[in-house]
């Protein structure tokens, strides 16, 4: 029998905090959601249903990157699916999961701007804040957390991205 995951943020804590970032970037009046696949869905959806509360209704889009695969460590990020043309002269809330080193973060950023987004507000659930960071997101959810992290969408070679809550990886 393997060990239970040692929660870092429970459900409710969770909702809550993603109820004062959609309080803190609905006055910036975003066009589109584009959500970072496969990591920032969860995030994603929940952020967006929060903002829509706020009476900001955004447009969705999905670019799915990848930069883990099914290891734990990975310096490449993998081009799977790209931006539309619907980006085009937007302001973009460009949503992940977590931001590690910020790889990922920044190729969405690169890719977004190439299809000619306006401007880009960043939202993760989790900025780990590392100091080797090469971004921090506009907004996060929770920060400072040095473990590799799962559930509420992220995942460790693919398994425990359902779970409802944060938890530290065994």
């Amino acid at each position: 029998m393997s060990a239970q995951p040692r929660i870092l943020f429970g459900e409710s804590e969770i909702a809550a905090r993603v109820e004062a970032l959609a309080a803190e970037i609905a006055p910036l009046k975003p066009d589109i959601a584009v959500s970072i696949l496969v990591g920032g869905f969860v995030f994603a959806a929940d952020l967006i249903r929060a903002l829509a509360r706020q009476d900001v209704h955004l447009e969705a889009e999905f670019l799915w990157l990848r930069s883990y695969g099914n290891a734990r460590a990975g310096a490449a990020v993998s081009l799977l699916a790209g931006p539309s043309e619907n980006v085009r002269d937007k302001t973009i809330l460009l949503i992940d999961g977590v931001l590690d080193v910020g790889r990922t973060i920044l190729k969405a950023q690169e890719l977004l701007m190439a299809a000619g987004a306006a401007s880009i507000i960043t939202a993760v659930a989790v900025d780990k804040g590392r100091p080797d960071a090469m971004t921090q997101a506009d907004f996060a959810g929770f920060s400072g957390v040095d473990d590799f992290i799962i559930g509420y969408g992220m995942d460790d070679a693919g398994k425990n991205r359902g779970l409802p809550y944060i938890a530290k990886a065994g």
